[in-house]
């Protein structure tokens, strides 16, 4: 027998088009070139269902070749002609030469309901381009972050829709029927509707893209198009439209994909799943293949819309189920609650905007989609109340007399300290100094003329002065506002200009005024007081030029203290700060004396601050957050330490100062803490509690500073300079405390919830002013007590921003023109601005303004300002400028002298902080069609960064990581960076702790499977640096460098050298398999070879087995056997006579065997190969000696002596990839290319190519087989099972945690003795050569949850959990306890347990027919269940259930020797 052929193995690759009547020869040669046509009729096609064999005659090698040159050639023509002639009917077609088979293949197409001619196919097709052209992508809102790559744990809810909703649903079809040109509206398409209404309040989009189904089951594409100002009714029958057109150009899938590929071009073509990003079917429409096919890993979630039948006349209207699988690893279950309600709500506004024009009366506005309420009472319940009181009289006292009377009380206690660069030393002052010197200026201030509230500035520096100056001028009843001194003298003026001043204090370190700023205040202001070379001594006195202050001091000093401290009230204004203008003025803004105190009793409780912190001043001077870092210490008595310029400015110094000084809170913006972690090396132990403010916070910001700060609770703040110190909150734990809190925060910390007596409002930005929804994008208004007085002199802007509070109370909020949404906690996320005001490095910046200024310099045509992220993702300003004709014809090569002398021109103009860092100039700005400037097609300006130098001996990465290595390993001396972790004592359980120090000691959320992607310290040193945002660039980084698909296709690349390496196949067939066969089989001492062993001496009394085993030499191969043979409860004492052992290694050459042991096993009858290095994340180099070169000297070994058959037992994880789960059914005839790429762990690869070498074996005439299990589980009849599988710790683990999570994965679970049945069935078995794979699945079918389910049935407590959820408290338990089931494998349930225990069904018909007759069935495993439980209980693996059981264990009256456990590879 031939079995190059008898196979008919590759009969899926075959040449098959469906949806016209006409044979398939006939119909190719319609369409292709005669010549070709003709040449390629004597290809060997093979059709999908012959089933009988071929039998070929051989040719010699030479022809073939020449042959299928001469056909490759004309196929390519033929591949050509054929898709121009249906696009999208045939996807491009694949030429293959496998073995000596020339193969040709196409998609085999799914028959539409109508079956259109080949011009109407084109032209449906050509219609499809222009509807998916350029296609929006919708951003959903999500709970958790998007992994890369995405991980999915699909999870499902059953919602009902109310009564109510349903009558809405069924009124809305009966208009729309009456209104639609034929019989095709439905409640489905009502429900698609108000669907399509919520995805446009939640992401802003107009364009919203659903992935949907036809009645031929067919997938489909709908491209909605919402408008704000449209009513239910007109997006109802647009959505009825848009589905008509659809199904009128219905187009099979392939060729829907095909058309949209084509039209993006081959580099989009990844982009196309997106296009089912959100799915809503009809669930008689959708299928299982439906559902497959349009599956992918940019599958959000899916709404499956049923009636259900409640076989009542009573009720008129049907009641409408809806079925959401969505993503757990995206969102939670209490989202899918939230939307279900909102649906409900949209529904209940179309049923009154239906009942409005039926009545003949105007739809009023509120009801248009974009102003209609979608906030359902569970979102009100997560939302805050507008209409609560916020106590609005609630005043502790102004921060001048609480600060006088801790002075008062604590006298002696430090309250400053200032390093000054100066003199090199620090200086300190305590409370009462600080006290004296304030009531000093305060004199001096009023004594000058200046009255309250009378704005009074400071021309500042960072230091103990300024304190005084803000202390002094509030002390006074003024309104303190401060100039920096570094602003340019232009901008200076304007800051007088619009704080028009009663009051000027000079600090003497500020330096002199400039002569512009003099003339200015001299000119144009009307200063009553000006307190110059404002100097605090080392000694405490506050001296001034001139001698009022003296004057001042003297009267202080024989006064009380109140007699200098000016009383105010909560609406006293004591603040001016300036945020900027869209007119380039910038804005005052006037802050009341309520904010500066009414927080801070909340702040210490929530956050722990009192009088023992420490403080620093790290904000800018002239910008309102540094209040906070004075008022806070003055109000809780504690200290206040101020860096010098160096200490901030130098890398890497300012954590070493804040350690020195023990800095226990900080107030920072993001970009100060980036400047904080920056190259610092310091450890910060003392920091508690670090309050960022002022721009956006990211996950990496908080992992950088917790790798410096392991103690530190980080709080990010949201607020503005208009509501002073009324924020929001979000806090995160200090590292030390939950570790793995940030692994489930998404990118961008949200702005959280509002702290006492604040509420963030996100409010309808479309004008009805209503709450929104959970989900829907708003604008964020801030409602407080706390909000500035306004702005100065400007009541138009005051009224536009500072608004009534029309929701239910009078009071005032706060406009804020952030864009935002309510997470379903009730925390906030910002998302954007309204307009174009930025936020870069905490400065808030009007983009217009720039804008304005440069449009006026003289040399400048055209220009626009963005905002773009530079390679390390950080903001930048970059300003595309068009110079104006004159400049363009100077000679100034890159018009660097234009841009020397715009930057000089802005600086004078601007902030430095407002100034662009980068300028690109362009001939012309490129313009969207209606004539504005197209921003997306502006050029990305090329900004490299200047390289860094690693210092010598290591970077300080690698000597970290050295020493955790040291600590983890017990080595005596920190690893050399070129050692490699499992060469010096690591391995898989010592990788798992490895990961979760580095996750601990550089605070970074490293993967499990770090130590085995990077095994080398450098590099694992490299990618550590990577996920903190550090790239070194040094060769280090080289293997972050490499793409991750060159990691998963190595495996694929060792093929095409090993298919070298094989060996000549027998020249003849073997003989039948004698009854007294003698069978070598490896991994006989593993759980599953041990099982196959007593299958093969079970089923054959005749037969002996030859077991090759890693051992010393025969007796202790023995012994190994007999050991795991009475472990798993087969061994019986006949087996001593027909059972031999051999000593070996899979590993090595030749199996390890002895020349006399080879030859004696060359003897045997049949080799099942079932031994193998089993770990699931070793990588494929580490797998390759014993799971594939092991499978080349077993062919060798088939080919010594007489020939004989080769069993190999393969395992299911050579199909982990995401074709086969999308393909949904993997026939045993599949050749395994879609898992060319794409498997993730080593054991798969390792899998895998071994399979490839034995199909071109069998191709080249090897008589082989392959036995393909999944899960393999307990002996049906003992219950002895392995207590070491992933399955059976994953049910510790959860038992353990009294938690388990919601997964709806099915698994592919088989008893063992029935695996190791069809194991023996293809080994002897006349005719089990026949065919090459044999699936073993179970078609009873059993999923995670039935294992969670199971053992609460038997009294084992648990409750369902989230996934994401459960992960958390997973990976902190386990960290706690490292003797959880589940610490071993962390690295498989945390990073791969998402994605891994997916998997396609089997179909196993070849196995079937070999078991036929047999009496071998595969049993449900959930009949089975309570011995597997029962035999793990009595082997002492599981404690024994504690809680109500609705079924009894059964009782085993069975000796169990040691748990049953996996071994390695022999």
């Amino acid at each position: 027998m031939d079995y190059r052929d008898s196979e008919g193995y590759f009969q899926d690759d075959v040449l098959r088009v469906l949806g016209r009547p006409t044979a398939t020869s006939q119909f190719a040669s319609t369409i292709l070139p005669e010549p070709v046509y003709g040449r390629l009729q004597g290809a060997n096609f093979v059709d999908s269902e012959e089933e009988e064999e071929e039998e070929e005659e051989e040719e010699s090698t030479s022809s073939e070749c020449s042959e299928i040159s001469a056909v490759e050639s004309e196929w390519e023509e033929a591949k050509r002609v054929l898709y121009l002639s249906l696009v999208g009917v045939l996807l491009p077609m694949t030429f293959r030469y496998i073995g000596r088979r020339l193969t040709f293949s196409v998609w085999i197409m799914t028959p539409v309901a109508s079956t259109a001619d080949l011009a109407e196919v084109s032209s449906r097709v050509s219609r499809w381009q222009d509807r998916l052209r350029s296609p929006t992508e919708l951003q959903l809102p999500t709970d958790y972050p998007r992994p890369i790559p995405l991980k999915v744990v699909e999870a499902m809810e059953t919602f009902e829709l109310s009564p109510l909703s349903s009558l809405s649903v069924l009124q809305l079809s009966l208009y729309l029927q009456q209104h639609a040109t034929d019989n095709t509206a439905s409640p489905f398409t009502v429900l698609l509707a108000a669907f399509s209404v919520l995805l446009h309040r939640y992401t802003a989009e107009e364009d919203i893209v659903v992935g949907s189904s036809s009645e031929s089951l067919n997938p489909l594409v709908l491209r909605l198009a919402v408008k704000a100002e449209d009513s239910f009714l007109d997006v109802l029958q647009m959505a009825q439209r848009v589905s008509m057109e659809a199904a009128a150009d219905e187009v099979p899938f392939a060729a829907l994909m095909s058309a949209y590929q084509a039209e993006g071009g081959e580099a989009d073509a990844s982009a196309a799943p997106s296009l089912f990003r959100v799915r809503f079917f009809n669930q008689t429409d959708a299928d299982e293949a439906t559902l497959r096919r349009t599956t992918t890993q940019t599958t959000d979630f899916t709404v499956l819309v049923r009636q259900k039948s409640t076989g009542s006349l009573r009720q008129l209207h049907p009641t409408i189920e809806l079925q959401i699988v969505y993503n757990q690893v995206l969102f939670t279950a209490q989202r899918m609650a939230h939307m279900v309600a909102q649906l409900q709500m949209v529904l209940a506004t179309a049923g009154e905007t239906l009942g409005k024009v039926q009545a003949g009366k105007e739809v009023p506005a509120e009801m248009q989609v974009g102003r209609m309420s979608i906030a359902s009472a569970l979102d009100l319940a997560a939302v805050p109340d507008p209409r609560a009181d916020l106590a609005w009289s609630e005043f502790p006292g102004s921060i001048t007399s609480i600060f006088a009377r801790n002075a008062q009380a604590h006298p002696d206690r430090r309250f400053v300290v200032e390093n000054v660069l100066r003199s090199g030393v620090a200086r300190s002052f305590t409370y009462m100094q600080m006290l004296r010197a304030a009531r000093v200026l305060s004199r001096t201030l009023r004594d000058g003329g200046v009255v309250r509230e009378d704005v009074v500035v400071v021309y500042a520096y960072r230091g103990v002065d300024l304190v005084v100056a803000i202390l002094g001028v509030l002390m006074a009843g003024a309104t303190y506002s401060v100039v920096d001194p570094a602003y340019p003298a232009a901008r200076q003026n304007v800051y007088l200009g619009v704080a028009q001043p009663r009051g000027l204090v000079v600090l003497e370190h500020a330096g002199k005024l400039a002569s512009e700023v003099q003339a200015y205040v001299d000119n144009e202001l009307q200063v009553v007081c000006t307190v110059a070379g404002m100097e605090l001594r080392d000694d405490g006195e506050l001296v001034s030029a001139g001698d009022a202050m003296a004057r001042a001091a003297r009267l202080v000093d024989s006064s009380e203290v109140d007699s200098d401290i000016v009383a105010v009230g909560h609406d006293s204004v004591g603040t001016l700060s300036f945020t900027s203008g869209s007119t380039g003025i910038p804005k005052g803004v006037r802050g009341r004396h309520y904010s500066l105190t009414h927080f801070y009793p909340w702040m210490g409780a929530e956050f722990g601050l009192g009088a023992s912190d420490r403080f620093t001043m790290l904000s800018g001077i002239a910008h309102d957050p540094i209040q906070r870092d004075v008022f806070t210490p003055a109000f809780f008595g504690a200290e206040l330490h101020i860096p010098t310029a160096e200490d901030i400015g130098v890398p890497g110094q300012l954590a070493q100062w804040m350690g020195e000084h023990e800095i226990s809170v900080t107030h920072l913006t993001p970009a100060m803490g980036q400047l904080l972690s920056a190259n610092a090396t310091s450890q910060i132990g003392s920091l508690r509690s670090a309050f960022f403010v002022g721009d956006l916070l990211t996950k990496r910001d908080c992992h950088r500073l917790q790798a410096l700060a392991a103690n530190c609770r980080i709080v990010n703040m949201y607020g503005t300079t208009e509501t002073q110190r009324a924020v929001s909150f979000c806090a995160i734990p200090p590292h030390s405390a939950n570790a793995s809190f940030l692994a489930t925060a998404k990118d961008v910390i949200p702005a959280g919830r509002g702290m006492k007596d604040v509420q963030l409002l996100v409010v309808n930005r479309h004008g009805s002013g209503g709450m929104c929804a959970v989900g829907e994008v708003g604008e964020i208004y801030v409602r407080s007590g706390g909000l500035a007085e306004g702005y100065l002199r400007l009541p138009e802007a005051t009224a536009e921003k500072f608004v009534d509070n029309w929701l239910g109370a009078r009071d005032r909020m706060y406009r804020t023109g952030d864009l935002g949404r309510y997470r379903a906690d009730g925390d906030v996320e910002c998302i954007g601005r309204i307009d174009d005001q930025v936020k870069i490095r905490g400065f808030r910046i009007e983009l217009g303004e720039i804008n304005n200024m440069l449009s006026m310099h003289p040399r400048i045509r055209a220009n626009v300002t963005l905002v773009r992220r530079d390679k390390y993702e950080e903001k930048t300003l970059v300003a595309y400028i068009v110079p104006s004709e004159e400049e363009q014809r100077a000679d100034d090569p890159g018009r660097q002298l234009l841009i020397g002398s715009v930057r000089e021109y802005l600086r004078q103009k601007l902030p430095a902080y407002a100034v662009p860092a980068v300028f690109v100039p362009l001939r012309r700005l490129p313009l969207t069609p209606n004539g504005k400037i197209d921003r997306a097609a502006l050029p990305f300006p090329d900004t490299p960064a200047p390289p860094q130098q690693q210092a010598g001996g290591g970077s300080p990465t690698e000597r970290a990581l050295a020493a955790v290595w040291a600590d983890v390993l017990g080595l005596a001396h920190p690893p050399a960076p070129e050692a490699s972790f499992f060469d010096v004592g690591g391995h898989s359980v010592a990788a798992t702790r490895m990961v979760f120090r580095v996750r601990t000691d550089f605070a970074v959320d490293a993967p499990l499977g770090l130590v085995f992607r990077c095994p080398v310290l450098r590099d694992m040193a490299a990618a550590i640096d990577a996920l903190r945002g550090e790239l070194q660039l040094t060769a280090a980084a080289a293997p972050e460098a490499a793409p991750e698909a060159e990691a998963t296709s190595e495996y694929a690349a060792d093929l095409a050298g090993l298919i070298a390496q094989l060996p000549l196949p027998p020249a003849e067939a073997p003989a039948a398999v004698p009854d007294d066969a003698t069978y070598l089989l490896t991994g006989a001492t593993g759980f599953l070879g041990a099982f196959v062993l007593d299958a093969l001496l079970r089923r054959h009394p005749r037969a002996s087995v030859v077991c090759l085993v890693r051992a010393a030499d025969s007796p202790a191969a023995m012994q190994r056997v007999r050991q795991a043979a009475v472990a798993n409860l087969v061994w019986t004492d006949d087996w001593a006579r027909r059972v031999r052992a051999v000593a070996g290694d899979l590993a090595q050459p030749a199996l390890g065997l002895s020349a006399a042991d080879w030859a004696a096993c060359a003897r045997a009858d049949v080799i099942v190969h079932n031994g193998a290095l089993v770990h699931w994340v070793y990588p494929y180099a580490r797998l390759r000696a014993a799971n594939v070169l092991s499978t080349l000297e077993a062919l060798r070994l088939a080919a010594a002596g007489r020939p004989k058959r080769l069993v190999f037992v393969s395992s299911t994880s050579a199909l982990d990839t995401d074709h086969y789960v999308q393909l949904g059914c993997v026939g045993e005839s599949d050749d395994l290319e879609g898992a060319r790429t794409g498997l993730m762990s080593g054991y798969g690869q390792s899998k895998w190519v071994a399979e490839r070498l034995l199909m071109h074996a069998r191709q080249c005439g090897w008589p082989v087989a392959i036995v393909r299990p999944g899960y393999v589980l307990g002996d049906s009849r003992s219950g002895a099972t392995n207590a070491d599988d992933f399955l059976w710790r994953l049910a510790k683990g959860c038992a353990q945690l009294q938690l388990s999570p919601v997964m709806a994965n099915p698994v592919n679970v088989c008893p063992v003795d029935y695996v190791a049945d069809v194991v023996a069935q293809a080994a002897s078995h006349p005719r089990a050569l026949e065919h090459m794979v044999y699936h073993v699945f179970n078609h009873a079918g059993f999923r995670f949850h039935d294992i969670f389910d199971l053992m609460r049935g038997f009294g084992y407590p648990m409750v369902d959990a989230e996934y994401m959820r459960w992960r958390g408290v997973l990976m902190e338990s386990t960290l706690d306890e490292k003797d959880s089931a589940l610490y071993p494998l962390l690295h498989f349930v945390l990073d791969d347990l998402p994605t891994s225990t997916k998997s396609p069904d089997l179909d196993d018909k070849h196995t079937r027919a070999l078991l036929e007759g047999s009496g071998v069935v595969c049993p449900d495993i959930k009949n089975l269940f309570g011995l597997y439980l029962a035999y793990l209980i009595k082997a002492g693996f599981l404690d024994k259930p504690e809680g109500p059981a609705e079924h009894a264990l059964p009782v085993l009256d069975i000796e169990v020797q040691g748990l049953v456990t996996r071994t390695s590879n022999n």
